[in-house]
């Protein structure tokens, strides 16, 4: 139906992608070691263990239904030579409406009959294993070459002028009347008849003749079975592509010649009648040529699944594991049960477009293999064959997208929809697995220039993201198998919009870092463990220090790179340090804050972090800022990506400013409205004076003025023993292992700022579901168990506070 240049065409094209597949195939194949498994080893290894099973899987059932297609090819043939072995029989006397003579066709019945006779027999030589189907392989090919020599001389020998056969012999009017291509309809039997409900055109010869051409994984299919992949593969692939493409083009145009068109559309068997001096071995080179192919398919699909299922993916294939050595028996005989299915179903135009699909998915999936290695060039992509490139890869590609498209639109849809479900699960419920596979190179490269592109500046306030460093033992009174606060992930998700950004959890072990190596590592499999769990985006890092002091200056000097250092640090409050009476705290907790600014990173301090809520318990009231110091705005930006969460979505923002005389208060109020309106926040803003912080009577005014006296009678305690010990060894006045400068004025005033600013809080801030407050910068040469008695009296009775210090820019 398609004449010579349609014919030429379709070969051509079909041919065209089987060896650029080849190419990609031998590139993928040479690089490295190759186990068992063929095309889904290696699509697995570049795109990853969920393209790879997917892909893998819809091969496996390609090659499945392929072993039904070519057995009953065979089946079809063997009807043919011997009519009288039909059971039930059937004729057709019309061609295209007029009479011609009988033409017998074969029932149904009789196809699915022999058929299953025929998956058995073969399913029997498959389970004697490869050293057998070794010893029967010359018994299949050797006929076939012997049947296309025959049918070549008889093609030179044909009979000329012989207008019954329909056999002109080798002729210019033949080669000229079936040049140009003549679609039609069929009956279901392939007869031409104007009646037919089958119609060809060269999109449906594509999906019919294509199969011819998918002989090539035959070689990677026995990957495990062969003594020297990386020559095997490209030598014996390549050679039967050419060859057999070469063999095609040739036999379009000698049949093409050698008989008119009805002849060449009646006569299913036209090379047997034209074979000479043996018709009958071109019947027995055409049965045993499709049953090698079906048991090539038979001994190669149960491998694949085989091979799928060893790597451990899919928990639910486990019953076809195998040990390396041993023969895939169940795996067969699910093979077997498959083909034998499609067997039953007897329609070789229903199976040859999906065996189609599945093979071009693998095809496709192999190219773009190549493409992507090709092209990303890591160092471990050195492929001994070197005869390939990344667009011929591309291009092989496309070529098997559109022959897809070519065939049929729908088996398409339904093929790419498959292997969608099964990569989707094998995402959810397949196991992790990292073969090194190509998407993670390029994700790698693309961060690196995505690194570079930010380059060493300050980011613009536009393309700012919090990237919080998670300080999680920094008090060290957390259980050992605990590697961090069970709700500082919680906090971490509030501090990202819509998840995005990432956050590090750090940890320092105090020790030698010879010695406790192997313990970092151990810690660190911990701490992903637990950010795993908790469904936060983020690294876990284990630093080795001497001391915690020297860790963490290490931590906010070195960790990350370039534009992408973390930018925040996340601190939990140490309540439980006066408890536990930790003398060392109060050093460490000022000593993490002066190196935050020094290092010009951001300070969050979480207070109350058990009550912190997770996603689940919804929030109600009010979030609070107290707005002391301006800090580049980083306090209104918390608040509002605390509003993106669930958790809070249901508060209000309200800011409170601090204005120092009344007449201030309204001009304060319209400024900072304004300056809220700029930056499209919605916050109601309340300004307080400092009249009104003049401290009143209640019960937690009161609870707040008792330990404000008691704070002072603890520094003035404090005090007096650091007066003593200087008189008595001579010196400065020391705390903190360095000289001190105290003025008890100053540590008055500043007792007396935080109270008051506590007891505004409580009598404002009561029903707030969280507040933010400015953090005070520790003074300058001040001992820092003072300043850890002002955190004490700004931070009590206040159930979730949040202590914020910004860096000084816009965020």
């Amino acid at each position: 139906m398609g004449g010579i240049a349609d014919s030429l065409l379709l070969v051509s094209l079909c041919g065209l992608c089987t060896f650029l597949t080849g190419l990609s195939l031998s590139a993928i194949a040479t690089n490295g070691a190759m186990k068992g498994g063929g095309p889904y080893y290696l699509i697995g290894r570049a795109l990853g263990p969920e393209v790879g099973v997917s892909i893998g899987l819809c091969f496996f059932l390609g090659n499945a239904v392929a072993a039904a297609l070519y057995v009953l090819g065979a089946v079809e043939t063997f009807l043919k030579a011997l009519p009288s072995a039909g059971f039930f029989t059937e004729t057709s006397t019309k061609v295209n409406g007029s009479v011609s003579k009988p033409i017998q066709t074969i029932s149904t019945h009789d196809l699915q009959i022999y058929g299953l006779v025929v998956t058995v027999i073969l399913c029997i030589i498959v389970f004697g294993g490869v050293k057998m189907i070794n010893r029967v392989a010359p018994v299949f090919l050797i006929p076939v070459l012997l049947s296309v020599l025959c049918i070549v001389i008889g093609i030179f020998m044909a009979k000329k002028d012989d207008p019954d056969t329909g056999i002109t012999g080798l002729s210019a009017d033949s080669f000229k009347d079936n040049w140009d291509s003549m679609y039609q309809n069929t009956n279901s039997d392939g007869i031409p008849d104007r009646d037919g409900k089958v119609y060809w055109n060269f999109n449906a010869l594509v999906g019919l003749f294509f199969p011819a051409v998918t002989g090539i994984m035959a070689g990677s299919n026995r990957s495990a079975s062969l003594k020297d992949t990386q020559r095997s593969i490209p030598v014996g692939t390549l050679s039967a592509t050419l060859v057999t493409t070469l063999l095609y083009l040739v036999s379009v145009f000698l049949f093409g010649a050698v008989a008119n068109r009805e002849k060449l559309l009646t006569d299913r068997l036209l090379t047997a009648t034209i074979a000479w001096p043996f018709p009958v071995v071109i019947r027995v080179g055409i049965i045993l040529s499709t049953l090698g192919a079906a048991l090539q398919s038979l001994t190669g699909a149960p491998r694949l699944l085989a091979a799928i299922a060893n790597d451990d993916i899919l928990p639910v294939l486990n019953c076809f594991r195998v040990a390396d050595t041993s023969e895939p028996h169940i795996a067969t005989l699910f093979t077997t049960v498959i083909c034998m299915g499609c067997v039953v179903i007897g329609n070789l135009d229903l199976i040859t477009p999906t065996v189609t699909m599945f093979f071009l998915l693998c095809y496709s999936g192999v190219n773009l293999s190549c493409f992507l290695l090709d092209l990303l060039d890591a160092p471990s992509w050195r492929p001994r064959w070197k005869f390939h490139h990344w667009l011929l890869s591309l291009l092989g590609a496309l070529l098997c997208v559109v022959i897809m498209f070519l065939i049929s639109w729908l088996f398409t849809v339904v093929s790419l929809a498959l292997a969608s479900l099964i990569y989707y699960y094998v995402s959810i419920k397949g196991k992790a697995g990292d073969w090194g596979d190509g998407f993670k190179s390029a994700y790698f490269q693309l961060a690196l220039r995505s690194l570079r592109s930010l380059g060493a500046k300050q980011v613009h306030p536009k393309n700012w993201y919090p990237i919080p460093l998670i300080f999680c033992r920094p008090w060290g009174k957390l259980p050992e198998n605990v590697p961090c606060h069970p709700k500082l992930a919680d906090f971490a998700n509030c501090m990202k919009k819509k998840g995005r950004g990432m956050s590090i959890f750090v940890n320092i072990l105090d020790g030698d870092y010879h010695e406790c190596a192997e313990d970092a590592k151990e810690a660190c499999k911990q701490l992903d463990t637990y950010i795993n769990y908790k469904n936060c985006e983020g690294v876990a890092e284990i630093v080795v220090a001497t001391n915690m002091t020297e860790g963490f200056r290490g931590i906010v000097q070195t960790m990350g790179l370039g534009n992408l250092k973390p930018n925040i640090v996340v601190v939990r409050y140490p309540e439980i340090w006066r408890r536990e009476n930790l003398k060392e705290i109060p050093t460490r907790f000022v000593g993490i804050i002066n190196d935050c600014i020094v290092a010009n990173k951001a300070v969050v301090i979480v207070k109350g972090l058990d009550e912190w809520p997770n996603e689940y318990q919804r929030q109600y009231g009010s979030i609070d800022l107290y707005w002391i110091v301006r800090d580049g705005g980083l306090m209104l930006l918390l608040s509002q990506l605390l509003l993106t969460k669930e958790s809070f979505e249901s508060c209000k923002i309200q800011v409170f400013c601090i204005a120092e005389e009344d007449s201030d208060a309204e001009s304060l109020k319209a400024d900072v409205k304004k300056f809220l309106y700029d930056l499209r926040l919605q916050a109601e803003v309340i300004v307080i004076t400092i009249k009104s912080w003049d401290v009143e009577g209640g019960s937690q005014q009161d609870d707040s003025i008792e330990a404000f006296n008691d704070a002072r009678k603890r520094v003035a305690s404090y005090l007096a023993e650091l007066k003593e010990a200087a008189k008595r060894e001579g010196t400065p006045l020391m705390a903190d292992g360095k000289a001190v400068v105290v003025d008890e004025q100053q540590v008055e005033k500043f007792l007396y700022t935080t109270l008051k600013l506590n007891t505004t809080i409580l009598r404002y801030s009561r029903m707030a579901a969280v507040v933010l407050v400015s953090l005070p910068p520790p003074p300058i040469n001040h001992p820092a168990y003072c300043y850890m008695e002002y955190m004490d009296l700004l931070v009590g009775n206040v159930q979730r506070l949040l202590m914020v210090r910004g860096y000084r820019r816009d965020v």
